[in-house]
C-alpha cells in the first residue's frame, strides 16, 4: 500500500507544482527504501520537470538502476520545460546511445521539442529520419511536434508535408501549421488554415495573432483580435493580451493601446509582470514615456526586462540622465542587465556625448557581466563617438572589432564625418563604400553624393547619381499618422485630396514664410531625386507627409498639447529642419517617430541633435 499511496502523493504535487513537498515525500521514500521502485523514481522525475527543478530531475535520473522509455520521457521533457534543449539532446546523446536505447514516440517528442526550442534544423531532420524507419512512424502526436519544429524553423514546406501526412489532425498541429504561416507574412494560407480549423480555442487565435504581430502585420493581428472578441473567446491566458499591446507598439496606436490596457485592468491580468513589460514599451514606443514611467512605478515585481524597457524607453526619447540613474537603481536593486539593457545606455551616452561613461558602459559588458559584445554594441558605441567627432577612434574601432563591417557601419561613420565637416575623411570613407560595397541602400548613395558634392567633385556626384539612377529602388509610399482627440489622421505624399486641404496649405504657406523671414529658411531640394525643375522639387518637399500632419494637428488639437507623429519612413533632413522652425514658430513640442528614431522638436531645436 506504500508505492501507490507515494504515487498519489506524487501526482498531486506535480499536478499542484509544490515542489518542498515533493523533496520531503521524497526523502520519505528514500528512508524506506524503496526509491529505486521504477514507477516511484519515474513519478518523482516528472514532478521535479513540473516543478521547474531540472536538476534535481537530472540527479535522481543518473542515480537510477533502471532507466525505461518512461524516465527517459521524463527527464527529457524535465530539460525541456526549463529551457534546457542543448542538455536534453546531450544527455540522449551521450547516455541514450551507450544504453543502446530505442526512443519511443514520447522520446521522439521531447527530441523533436528540443531542436525545436534550439531552432537546430538539422539535428531535427536527423530525429525526422530515425523516427520514420521507426516502428512508431505513423505516431500523430511525434507528427504533430515535426509539424511545430518545422513551422518555428521557417521550412513550411515541410510542415506542410509533415502535416497533410497526419491522419486525425489534433488542435497542436493545426495551430502550429497556423502560426507558421503568420509568422512567415503568408497572410492568406494563415487565415484559410485557421478557418479551416475544427475546434479553435484560445490558444489557436493566439498562435494567429502573435503570428501576425511578429511578420509586421499589426493591422491584421488587430482584426483577428476584434473578431476573438466578437465570438465571445473567455481569454484565460493574458499572451494574447501581450501581443496585442505589442501590436500597438510597433504601430505606435496610442489611442488603442490604452484600450487594451483597459482590457487589461478589467480582465484582472494588470498585475502580471510580462503585461506589464509589454505596455511600459508599448507607451515609450508611442512616446508617452510619462505613462511607461507610471507602468513601472505601481509593478510590485519588476524583473530585466521591466528595468530595460523604461531604459531603452527613456534612452530613445533623450531623457539620457534618467536613463542612467535608472540603470543604478537597477543594480543598487541586484538586478543582472542583459544585452538590451547596454545597447539603450550607450544609445542614450551617444545623445548626450558621454564619451566616458559610454566607454565604461562597453567595458563592463564583458568585464563585469561576462556577456559578449555584439555588432549592435559596436554601433552604438560607434555612433556615439562620431557624435563626439572622436572619428579616427571611430574608424579604428571598425577595423578592429571582431564583426566585418556592413554598409551600414560605413554609412554611420560617413554621416559622422559629414555632420563634423571632415570633408577630406568623409570622401575617403565614401570612396571605400562605393567601391567596396556597391550600396544596396539608396539613402547611401544619396549620403556619398553630399560628401562629393560638399568637396565639389562633381565628375563623382554625376557618376553616384547615376548609379542611384540605374537601381531598381522600391520604395514604399510616404505616410503620417497624427492623432487628434481620440482619432487618427493619417496622410500621404503629395496627397492633395485632404478635405482640410486648403486650410492646410494655408498654415503651411503661412509658416514656410515666416521661417523664411525668422529664420532665412531656403528648401533643400538636394533630398528630392527626381529629375525636375526647382520649383517642382520645392513643391514636393512642401507636400511630405509629415508637414501635413503637423498642420493638421496645429488646426485641431487642443493648444499647447503636444503634437505626436508616426512616420513610416526616415524624415528627409529639409523636413528635420522646418519642423524645428515650426516647434519655435507655434510655441509647440512636436513628437515625431520615423523609421530609425525619436525626434522631440522643442524651442527650434531636436532631440537627435540633428543627427540621425
Amino acid at each position: 500500500m506504500l508505492i501507490p499511496h507515494y504515487l498519489h502523493q506524487l501526482q498531486l504535487c506535480a499536478r499542484n507544482r509544490t515542489l518542498t513537498t515533493a523533496k520531503s515525500l521524497h526523502a520519505h521514500i528514500v528512508k524506506l527504501g524503496i526509491v529505486h521502485c521504477c514507477p516511484l523514481a519515474n513519478t518523482l522525475v516528472n514532478v521535479y520537470g513540473k516543478c521547474g527543478a531540472a536538476s534535481h530531475a537530472l540527479q535522481l535520473f543518473d542515480e537510477m538502476l533502471h532507466r525505461d522509455h518512461i524516465a527517459w520521457a521524463s527527464v527529457l521533457t524535465a530539460l525541456n520545460q526549463s529551457n534546457l534543449s542543448g542538455k536534453t539532446l546531450s544527455v540522449f546523446s551521450s547516455v541514450g546511445s551507450s544504453s543502446g536505447l530505442r526512443p519511443d514516440d514520447f522520446v521522439f517528442s521531447a527530441l523533436v521539442k528540443a531542436c525545436a526550442n534550439l531552432g537546430s534544423i538539422k539535428l531535427g531532420k536527423q530525429v525526422h529520419c530515425h523516427f520514420i524507419v521507426s516502428e512508431y512512424s505513423n505516431d500523430d502526436v511525434v507528427k504533430s511536434s515535426l509539424v511545430d519544429m518545422y513551422a518555428k524553423c521557417g521550412l513550411l514546406h515541410s510542415a506542410k508535408a509533415v502535416f497533410d501526412s497526419i491522419r486525425v489532425k489534433n488542435t497542436i498541429s493545426w495551430t502550429a501549421m497556423v502560426s507558421g504561416y503568420a509568422k512567415s507574412g503568408r497572410k492568406e494560407e494563415a487565415l484559410e488554415l485557421f478557418r479551416r480549423l475544427p475546434v479553435k480555442n484560445l490558444y489557436s487565435w493566439t498562435a494567429l495573432i502573435s503570428g501576425f504581430v511578429q511578420s509586421g502585420k499589426g493591422l491584421e493581428a488587430f482584426s483577428v483580435f476584434t473578431e476573438m472578441r466578437r465570438e465571445r473567446v473567455d481569454i484565460l491566458d493574458p499572451l494574447v493580451l501581450s501581443s496585442i499591446v505589442g501590436a500597438c507598439a510597433n504601430l505606435a496606436a496610442s489611442i488603442a493601446g490604452r484600450q487594451v490596457h483597459g482590457l487589461v485592468i478589467a480582465l484582472g491580468f494588470d498585475s502580471c509582470v510580462f503585461i506589464s513589460n509589454a505596455l511600459i514599451d508599448m507607451y515609450a514606443k508611442c512616446s508617452d514615456v510619462i505613462a511607461a514611467k507610471d507602468i513601472f512605478s505601481r509593478m510590485r515585481h519588476r524583473d530585466v526586462v521591466s528595468w530595460t524597457s523604461l531604459i531603452v524607453g527613456m534612452a530613445q526619447h533623450g531623457q539620457a540622465e534618467k536613463a542612467l540613474a535608472l540603470y543604478d537603481d537597477m543594480v543598487s536593486h541586484g538586478v543582472k542587465p542583459n544585452e538590451v539593457t547596454f545597447v539603450g545606455l550607450i544609445y542614450a551616452c551617444s545623445h548626450v556625448g558621454f564619451v566616458a561613461k559610454g566607454r565604461e558602459l562597453f567595458q563592463s559588458i564583458s568585464k563585469d557581466y561576462g556577456i559578449r559584445p555584439s555588432l549592435q554594441h559596436y554601433t552604438c558605441l560607434l555612433d556615439l563617438l562620431g557624435r563626439s567627432g572622436l572619428l579616427d577612434e571611430a574608424e579604428n574601432l571598425i577595423y578592429t572589432m571582431p564583426f566585418p563591417p556592413d554598409e551600414p557601419t560605413w554609412a554611420a561613420l560617413l554621416s559622422a564625418c559629414k555632420r563634423q565637416g571632415q570633408g577630406q575623411m568623409g570622401v575617403r570613407i565614401a570612396d571605400h563604400l562605393v567601391s567596396s560595397f556597391k550600396p544596396k541602400d539608396p539613402s547611401t548613395y544619396i549620403l556619398v553624393s553630399n560628401i562629393y558634392a560638399s568637396a565639389s567633385l562633381w565628375g563623382k556626384v554625376s557618376e553616384t547619381r547615376r548609379k542611384l539612377g540605374n537601381m531598381e529602388i522600391r520604395k514604399d509610399p510616404g505616410y503620417s499618422s497624427v492623432e487628434v482627440r481620440k482619432e487618427t489622421e493619417v496622410f500621404y505624399a503629395g496627397e492633395t485630396s485632404h478635405p482640410l486641404k486648403e486650410d492646410i496649405f494655408q498654415l503651411l504657406k503661412k509658416l514656410e514664410e515666416e521661417m523664411r523671414i525668422r529664420n532665412g529658411y531656403v528648401p533643400d531640394t538636394s533630398w528630392i531625386l527626381h529629375d525636375m525643375d526647382e520649383q517642382e522639387k520645392e513643391k514636393l518637399l512642401f507636400w511630405h507627409s509629415e508637414r501635413s500632419a503637423v498642420a493638421y494637428g496645429l488646426l485641431n488639437s487642443v493648444p499647447g498639447t503636444p503634437i505626436r507623429i508616426v512616420k513610416n519612413l526616415r524624415v528627409c533632413g529639409d523636413c528635420h529642419v522646418v519642423l524645428k522652425h515650426i516647434s519655435e514658430i507655434t510655441e509647440r513640442e512636436i513628437i515625431v517617430r520615423d523609421a530609425t528614431r525619436y525626434h522631440h522638436f522643442k524651442e527650434g531645436k531636436c532631440s537627435c541633435n540633428d543627427f540621425w
